[in-house]
C-alpha cells in the first residue's frame, strides 16, 4: 500500500518575525560616476552615434573571475532601494579584496578592451590618466540590513534589491563557516562558493568532483547548492530557497578528434581554481572562477580570449589555462584540484551520471544545511493538506488494472478519443449537416517507409480503427499519394500518405560558409515556406483546418541551426490551412537510437497533433456547488522573442485560450482562442493557423521594414521598447477580459511568463480581489471573473519539497497543500503536487552518492540513474468574491484538478488551459525542442525565460543542460527582462 503523507516540507526558511534583523558590514567601492565623461568620450570616438552609457558588463565579468570574493552589483544609477548602493562589495573580514595595484591593472585592461584599435592608443593613455586623477576609494564599515524589509500595500514582502545578492551570499558563507563537511556515508562533501555578479540569482556552492565508475570508465560530478531569496504573495516575510542538484563534468574525448566534443555554435562553461591568484597582489580565494570555451576563428578557444576578453592584455602571476589542453586532457585538469572542470551539457553526448536527487537524500542534505541557520531564521513550516477532500477530478485518469480488464479499458479510451475528435471537428464546422459524420482529414508526409507504416499503425491503434483502410498491396504505390479511409460510429477518418519530395525536408539553401546573415536565413526560410505551401496545396483540402504528420531530421542532424527546415515547413503547412506535428527520421548512431521507440514517438505525435485540433478530454471538477455553475476556464500566455530570435529586436505575441466544458459529463469541452483582429473567440486550430501571421519569418521571404526612415533598422532602448510592449499587452488583456463578461470564468496566468508584460501579476503589485490592466488604477474584480496566478519552480521561485514520513524514507505525495497557520477562509496561496510519472521507477530513497541496501536486501548504486521529482506548483488566488460565497480554497483546488487531464498518462506541469496556451507558441517561434521525443518538462525551455517555456509534464526542472544554469556570461539585456 502506498505511503500516505499528511504533510510536505519545503527546502526553504524564513525570518522568525517581521522584526528579525541582521546587519552585514562590508567594504564597498562606489561606481566612479566622475569617470563617465572620459569613458564616454573614449567609447564614442569615431562613432556616428555616441554611446549614452558606459558598457561595464565585461569589466564586471573579469572582476568576478579574478577577484571572486568581490560581489558585483548593477550600476547604482538603476538602484531603487532606500539606502545608498555601491558597485563592489566585499565582507569586512576579507582584507584588501581588490588591492589598488590589481584594480589599476583591471581598469587598464578594461580600457584596452573598450577600444582595442591601434589609432586610439594615445586616447587610451589620456583617458587612463584622467581616470586616476580622481580614483574611487573603498568605504569601510558600510552597513546593510540583510533580513528586515518593508511590505507592499498588498501585504507582500518587498526586499531591498541588494538583499537578493548580499543576503544569500551571507547565508552561503555561514554554511561554509559553521558546518563540517557533509558526511554522506562513503565520504564527505566539501563545498566552495562560485563568483556571483549583478545578473546572477542568489548564491551557489559546488562540492569537490566525485568519481563514478561506469561501463565506459570514470565519470565525474558534483553536488550543487543554490540559495535564492524569494517572496510569496500577501506574506510579509521573505523566503530563502535551498535548491540541490547534480552537476556533471565532461571528460570523455573523441577517438578521432582526441578532444571533448563541442558542437559548432555551442559554448561550454569551465570552473577554474588557480593555484595562486591570477592578479598580482590580489588575496587568495577559495572560490571558483568561471570562463567559457567555444569556437573562435576556425578553432576552439576561450570566448573572447578569456573572462570578458580582457586577459589578453594583462600580466598574470600564473598562465591562464590553455584552451586546447583543457579540451584534450580534461581529466588531468579536473584531477589536479579542479584547476579546470568542463561542465557537461547534453549537446556534448551522453553521460553515465544521472541528473537530480531523489527526495529522501535531498531532505537529508537540506537538514544538514539548516544547522547553519542563524537564530533570526527558521525552517519554513510543513505544508498540510487542504480541508477540501478529493484532489482528483470527477473524471479521473484510469490506472491500468489487471490483464483481463486492460482490453476493455483501452477500448473505452479509444472511444473517448474518437468522441473528442468528433466534438472538436463539429466545433470547427458548426454549420455542417448534423446527420453527417464529421471528417478527420489528416496526412503523413514521410521520408522513410519505415516511419510511414509506423505512423499509420499508430493512428489505427490511437483511434481503434478496424481494417487496413484500403491500403494497396503493392508498396510501390506509395510513391504517389495514397488515401486510406476508415468509418467509425463517431467520425470518418481519411489519411493521405505522400512522400516528402523536392528536398523539402533537407537543409535550407544558404550561401557557403559557417556564418549566415539574418537576411540570408530569412530569405531561405521564406522560399522553403512557399515551396511547402505549394506542395501541401496539391493534395490537402483547405476548407477546414486539417492535420499532417511530417517526418524530418532532428535539429542536430542539420548542418547547423540556421539550416534547420522545421519551422519553414510548419509555416508553409499553416499557409495551406494544415496543422503540423513532426516525427524524427529513425536513425541509429553513437549514443542515439530512434528506431527502437519509433512506435511510441508516432503515437505521441498523433496525440499532440489531435490536441492542435482541439481534441482534449477536460478534467471536470468535483467541487459541486462550491464553484459557480457553468464555470469556464481562460488562460493567457505571452510568446516572447528574445535575442536568440531572428528578428532585429525583441517582440511579443499574446495568446489567450478559452475552455468551455460541456454538460455531457464525458469530459468534452470547446477549446477556443482569442483572435484580436476580429475581436472574437475562434476555434483553437483556427487561432493556431492565424498565429503564423505573427511569426518572425515573413511569408514573402523578405526582411521586415525598418522601424523608422529608410536607413538601417533602428534599435530603441530596452526600456522604451518594453514600455511599449507592456502598454500593448495590457490593452490586449482589457479586450480579452471584456469578452469574458456574463459567464463565470476562471482566468489563469503563468507568473514567470506573463508578469514582465502584465505587471499586475508581480508580487510587489498584487492586492487581493483587485484587478488592473492598462493605466487605470486597480479596481474591483469583475463579478464573473476569478483570477489565479500560477507559478512553477522555473527560476527556483517555488521550493524543492518532499513528503514527510516519520517512520521511513521521505517521499512524494500528490495533493493540494496550504500553510497550517493560515486561516482557511482567508488563505490565498496554495501549493500543488502530483504523482511521480509512471515511467520513472527510481525509489524515493535512492542515493546518488553512496551504495545503499534496496528493498530486496541487495546492495545497489543509483549514481547512474536519473532522478525525477514532480515540481511544486504555486496557485495564488489573486481575485475572487468571498462576499458572494467564493472559497479561495475551492478555486485553487479546481486549478489543481485541471493539471490532471484524463487522456494523458501523467499530470501536467500547468493547468490544461495554460498548457494549451503555452503550446500555441509553436506557431510563432522556431522552437528547437525535439517534439517527437519523450517530453522532459518545463525545465527544458525554462533555461530561456525571455522566450517563455513550453509546458510539459509535471517534472521538477532538474538541469539537463548545465550551460544554461551557469549564467555569469549572459548578456544584461536578457537578464533585464526578468522580474
Amino acid at each position: 500500500m502506498a505511503q500516505r503523507y499528511d504533510s510536505i516540507r519545503t527546502a526553504s526558511s524564513l525570518p522568525v518575525s517581521r522584526n528579525a534583523s541582521v546587519t552585514g558590514r562590508y567594504r564597498a567601492l562606489p561606481f566612479p560616476e566622475q569617470w563617465r565623461g572620459p569613458l564616454l568620450a573614449l567609447c564614442s570616438a569615431g562613432r556616428d552615434k555616441p554611446l549614452e552609457t558606459v558598457p561595464t558588463f565585461r569589466m564586471d565579468q573579469v572582476v568576478q573571475a579574478l577577484a571572486p570574493d568581490v560581489l558585483v552589483r548593477p550600476r547604482p544609477s538603476r538602484y531603487r532601494g532606500d539606502g545608498p548602493d555601491f558597485w563592489l562589495y566585499a565582507p569586512e573580514d576579507i582584507p584588501e579584496p581588490l588591492p589598488d595595484t590589481a584594480f589599476r591593472a583591471l581598469v587598464g585592461a578594461w580600457l584596452k578592451d573598450l577600444r582595442p584599435e591601434r589609432e586610439y592608443r594615445s586616447l587610451l593613455n589620456e583617458t587612463s590618466d584622467a581616470l586616476f586623477e580622481d580614483p574611487p576609494e573603498w568605504q569601510e564599515g558600510v552597513e546593510v540590513e540583510l533580513l528586515r524589509c518593508p511590505a507592499t500595500p498588498g501585504g507582500t514582502a518587498a526586499p531591498d534589491p541588494r538583499q537578493f545578492q548580499l543576503t544569500t551570499d551571507w547565508l552561503a558563507r555561514r554554511l561554509l563557516d559553521e558546518l563540517d563537511p557533509y558526511d554522506f556515508g562513503a565520504g564527505r562533501l566539501r563545498f566552495r562558493a562560485m563568483p556571483r555578479g549583478p545578473h546572477d540569482q542568489g548564491a551557489e556552492l559546488v562540492s569537490q568532483a566525485l568519481k563514478h565508475e561506469g561501463s565506459r570508465g570514470t565519470e565525474w560530478f558534483s553536488v550543487v547548492l543554490n540559495i535564492t531569496l524569494q517572496t510569496v504573495p500577501f506574506d510579509p516575510l521573505p523566503r530563502f530557497h535551498l535548491h540541490t542538484h547534480i552537476r556533471r563534468y565532461a571528460t570523455r574525448v573523441g577517438v578521432k578528434s582526441s578532444r571533448l566534443y563541442l558542437p559548432y555554435g555551442r559554448k561550454t562553461t569551465v570552473l577554474l581554481r588557480p593555484r595562486v591568484p591570477w592578479l598580482p597582489g590580489a588575496p587568495a580565494s577559495d572560490r571558483f572562477a568561471l570562463a567559457r570555451l567555444g569556437w573562435n576563428e576556425g578553432g576552439h578557444d576561450w570566448v573572447g580570449g578569456g573572462p570578458a576578453g580582457m586577459l589578453r592584455s594583462m600580466s598574470l602571476t600564473e598562465s591562464f589555462p590553455d584552451a586546447e589542453s583543457v579540451l584534450t586532457t580534461p581529466t588531468e585538469w579536473l584531477e589536479d584540484g579542479m584547476r579546470a572542470a568542463v561542465v557537461h551539457s547534453t549537446a556534448m553526448g551522453s553521460h553515465e551520471v544521472g541528473t537530480g536527487l531523489m527526495p529522501d537524500q535531498r531532505s537529508r542534505i537540506v537538514e544538514w544545511a539548516e544547522e547553519a541557520l542563524p537564530e533570526q531564521l527558521r525552517p519554513a513550516p510543513a505544508l498540510v493538506r487542504t480541508r477540501l477532500s478529493g484532489s482528483t477530478p470527477a473524471n479521473p485518469r484510469r490506472e491500468p488494472s489487471e490483464t483481463a480488464k486492460k482490453a476493455v479499458e483501452e477500448r473505452q479510451r479509444t472511444e473517448a478519443r474518437r468522441q473528442g475528435a468528433a466534438f472538436a471537428l463539429r466545433c470547427l464546422a458548426p454549420d455542417a449537416d448534423p446527420g453527417e459524420l464529421p471528417l478527420l482529414d489528416a496526412g503523413v508526409f514521410w521520408q522513410t517507409s519505415e516511419m510511414r507504416d509506423t505512423a499509420v499503425a499508430a493512428l489505427m491503434a490511437h483511434l481503434d480503427l478496424k481494417g487496413d483502410g484500403g491500403a494497396p498491396e503493392d508498396a510501390g504505390a506509395f510513391d504517389g499519394t495514397v488515401v486510406l479511409e476508415w468509418q467509425t460510429p463517431e467520425l470518418t477518418v481519411r489519411l493521405r500518405c505522400r512522400k516528402l519530395t523536392r528536398s523539402l525536408g533537407h537543409d535550407l539553401t544558404l550561401p557557403g560558409g559557417s556564418r549566415h546573415s539574418r537576411a540570408a536565413v530569412t530569405t531561405a526560410l521564406g522560399v522553403r515556406r512557399r515551396d511547402m505551401t505549394a506542395f501541401v496545396a496539391e493534395d490537402m483540402p483547405s476548407l477546414v483546418p486539417s492535420l499532417a504528420l511530417v517526418e524530418i531530421d532532428r535539429a542536430k542532424d542539420f548542418t547547423s541551426p540556421d539550416h534547420d527546415a522545421k519551422f519553414a515547413l510548419r509555416l508553409g503547412c499553416a499557409d495551406a490551412g494544415v496543422l503540423t506535428q513532426f516525427m524524427a527520421v529513425p536513425k541509429r548512431a553513437k549514443g542515439y537510437n530512434s528506431e527502437k521507440n519509433k512506435g511510441f514517438r508516432a503515437a505521441k505525435a498523433w496525440d499532440d497533433g489531435l490536441r492542435q485540433l482541439g481534441v482534449r478530454i477536460h478534467p471536470e471538477h468535483s467541487l459541486g456547488e462550491r464553484l459557480p455553475s457553468g464555470m469556464r476556464y481562460a488562460a493567457v500566455w505571452m510568446v516572447r522573442k528574445n535575442r536568440r530570435s531572428r528578428t532585429r529586436w525583441a517582440g511579443h505575441v499574446p495568446i489567450a485560450v478559452l475552455v468551455t466544458p460541456e454538460v455531457s459529463g464525458q469530459g468534452l469541452a470547446r477549446v477556443e482562442g482569442w483572435d484580436d483582429e476580429v475581436r472574437a473567440w475562434v476555434p483553437y486550430p483556427v487561432m493556431l493557423l492565424r498565429l503564423t501571421k505573427r511569426a518572425e519569418v515573413p511569408a514573402t521571404g523578405t526582411l521586415p521594414a525598418p522601424r523608422s526612415g529608410d536607413g538601417p533598422v533602428s534599435r530603441p532602448s530596452w526600456w522604451a521598447d518594453m514600455a511599449e510592449q507592456r502598454r500593448a499587452a495590457e490593452e490586449w488583456i482589457q479586450r480579452v477580459r471584456r469578452s469574458l463578461r456574463g459567464t463565470p470564468t476562471m482566468l489563469l496566468a503563468h507568473g514567470q511568463n506573463m508578469r514582465s508584460h502584465w505587471t499586475w501579476l508581480q508580487d510587489g503589485k498584487v492586492v487581493a480581489d483587485k484587478f488592473r490592466d492598462g493605466h487605470a488604477p486597480a479596481r474591483r474584480l469583475d463579478p464573473d471573473l476569478r483570477l489565479v496566478r500560477v507559478r512553477t519552480s522555473r527560476g527556483r521561485e517555488t521550493a524543492q519539497w518532499w513528503g514527510v514520513n516519520p517512520d521511513g524514507a521521505n517521499g512524494l505525495a500528490a495533493h493540494l497543500w496550504t500553510n497550517p497557520s493560515a486561516r482557511p477562509e482567508t488563505a490565498r496561496v496554495f501549493w500543488s503536487t502530483t504523482p511521480k510519472a509512471r515511467t520513472f521507477k527510481l525509489s524515493v530513497a535512492a542515493d546518488k552518492l553512496a551504495p545503499r541496501v534496496n528493498t530486496k536486501g541487495k546492495l545497489t548504486v543509483d549514481t547512474d540513474k536519473a532522478a525525477w521529482n514532480p515540481g511544486l506548483v504555486e496557485f495564488t488566488v489573486l481575485g475572487c468574491h468571498p462576499e458572494d460565497g467564493d472559497s479561495p480554497e475551492a478555486v485553487a483546488l479546481a486549478a489543481h484538478q485541471l493539471r490532471q487531464a484524463p487522456d494523458l498518462p501523467d499530470a501536467l506541469s500547468l493547468p490544461l488551459p495554460l498548457h494549451l496556451a503555452g503550446l500555441a507558441q509553436e506557431y510563432v517561434l522556431p522552437t528547437r525542442a525535439e517534439e517527437d521525443e519523450t517530453p522532459s518538462a518545463d525545465a527544458a525551455a525554462d533555461t530561456d525565460p525571455d522566450a517563455g517555456a513550453t509546458p510539459g509534464l509535471a517534472r521538477e526542472p532538474e538541469p539537463q543542460d548545465e550551460q544554461e544554469q551557469l549564467s555569469l556570461f549572459v548578456e544584461p539585456t536578457t537578464r533585464a527582462a526578468r522580474q
